[in-house]
C-alpha cells in the first residue's frame, strides 16, 4: 500500500527551480488522495502562465515512482493561485501591477502591452489592461474598440464605478474611451495625473491576476504618479536595438531604481529586433542593430525576456483591432507566449523573496 507519508516525502525532492524550495515545503500539494497503486493530487502553481508546468509535473511523476513505487499510476491536476506583493492596502482585489514602458516613443510598447495582456489571458490569468498613454492611446484601435464607451454603476453607499470594457476576455480602459478620437486633449500634469487615478480607484476591475499599464513613453507626471499611488508588481522596459533608442531606455530603466520609486525591473523586451518576410519565414534581417535590448539587461543586471521580430502580421493585427496574440498557432503569438511566461515567473520570485 502506498501512504500519504511516502508521497509527500518523494515529492519532498522536487524542487521549484526559481523559489529554491521543495513543492511540500511550498504548499504546492493540494488534495492528495491515493487508492491503491492510484496517486491523485493537484499541483498549484504560482501562475497559470507558469513556463515549467511540464518540467514540475514531470518531476513529480519521476519522484513518486523512484522513492516510492515505480507500477504507481499518477494522474496530476495542475491549477494555480496567483501570488501577490506584500503591499496589498489598495486595490486589494488586483494581486498584481505591471508597467509596461519605454524610454521613448515609437518602439512599439502598446503592442506589446497588448499582445502581453492576451498572452496571460490565453494561460488562464484573469487580466485587465489601462491604457495610461495620455498623449497617443492605442488601446481603442488594438481592440477595435475606437468609439466605444464603458458603462458605469452605483454601489450601494452612492459611488459611482466605471464598467471596464471587456474584449478578447481582457478587461480594457482607456483614456481613449472619453475622448473624441480626433480632438487632441491639452493635457496638464494635475489633470492628466488625476485623470489616471480614476482609471485605478474608480472602476469595477473586480478579481484580476495581472492588471497591465500601458505607460507613456519617457519619464514624467503619469509614472511618478501611478509608482507612488499603487503598489506595483514591476515594470516591463520595451525597447528597439537602435542606439538613439537604447540612449532613452537606458534612462527610463534607471528611473525605476531611483529612491521614492524603487520599482522592480521585471525585465527587457526588444521589439523589432529584426525583420522577417512572412515569404522567407526563416530570414532575419538586423536592419536596427542586433542584440541592443539584451545588452542592456545585461548592464542593469535584470532578465532579457525575449525579442519580437518585424512581422507584417503584428502590424496587420494591430490595425484591424485583433493583436496577433490571439492566433495562437503563429510564431510570434507563441513568442509572446514565452515571453508572458517569464513576466509571471518573475513577478512570482519578487513576490516570495518579499514574503520571506
Amino acid at each position: 500500500m502506498i501512504s500519504p507519508e511516502q508521497v509527500l516525502a518523494a515529492l519532498r525532492n522536487v524542487e521549484d527551480p526559481d523559489l529554491k524550495k521543495d513543492l511540500v515545503t511550498l504548499n504546492m500539494i493540494k488534495d492528495l488522495k491515493i487508492q491503491d497503486k492510484q496517486v491523485n493530487f493537484t499541483l498549484e502553481l504560482t501562475t497559470p502562465a507558469c513556463p515549467m508546468k511540464d518540467m514540475l509535473k514531470n518531476a513529480c511523476v519521476n519522484a513518486i515512482k523512484h522513492f516510492v513505487a515505480a507500477d504507481a499510476e499518477i494522474n496530476i491536476n495542475i491549477t494555480s493561485r496567483v501570488t501577490k506583493p506584500m503591499d496589498t492596502t489598495q486595490l486589494k482585489a488586483i494581486r498584481n501591477i505591471i508597467l509596461v514602458s519605454s524610454g521613448k516613443g515609437g518602439v512599439g510598447k502598446s503592442t506589446v502591452a497588448s499582445n502581453l495582456a492576451i498572452a496571460l489571458g490565453a494561460d488562464g490569468a484573469k487580466v485587465g489592461l489601462i491604457d495610461a498613454d495620455i498623449y497617443g492611446p492605442s488601446v481603442p484601435t488594438m481592440f477595435d474598440l475606437v468609439g466605444a464607451k464603458p458603462s458605469a454603476r452605483e454601489t450601494e453607499d452612492g459611488k459611482t464605478l466605471i464598467l471596464p470594457i471587456e474584449k478578447y476576455g481582457i478587461k480594457l480602459l482607456s483614456l481613449g474611451f472619453f475622448a473624441d478620437p480626433d480632438q487632441p486633449v491639452p493635457w496638464r500634469g494635475p489633470m492628466a495625473s488625476n485623470a489616471i487615478k480614476q482609471l485605478f480607484n474608480d472602476a469595477d476591475w473586480g478579481e484580476l491576476d495581472y492588471l497591465i499599464v500601458d505607460l507613456p513613453p519617457g519619464t514624467g507626471d503619469i509614472h511618478i504618479t501611478i509608482t507612488q499611488s499603487f503598489p506595483i508588481a514591476g515594470a516591463v522596459i520595451v525597447t528597439t536595438p537602435q542606439q538613439v533608442a537604447l540612449a532613452d531606455t537606458r534612462k527610463g530603466l534607471a528611473m525605476f531604481r531611483m529612491p521614492g520609486i524603487n520599482i522592480p525591473v521585471l525585465g527587457v523586451i526588444e521589439n523589432m529586433a529584426y525583420f522577417t518576410p512572412e515569404e522567407l519565414p526563416e530570414n532575419k534581417y538586423y536592419i536596427f542593430g542586433k542584440d541592443g535590448g539584451k545588452a542592456l539587461a545585461a548592464s542593469f543586471d535584470v532578465p532579457f525576456l525575449g525579442e519580437i521580430p518585424i512581422v507584417q502580421g503584428i502590424t496587420e493585427g494591430g490595425d484591424s483591432g485583433r493583436p496577433i496574440a490571439l492566433d495562437l498557432d503563429h510564431k510570434i503569438a507563441v513568442s509572446f507566449g514565452e515571453i508572458a511566461g517569464r513576466v509571471a515567473q518573475q513577478i512570482a520570485i519578487n513576490n516570495a523573496q518579499t514574503a520571506n
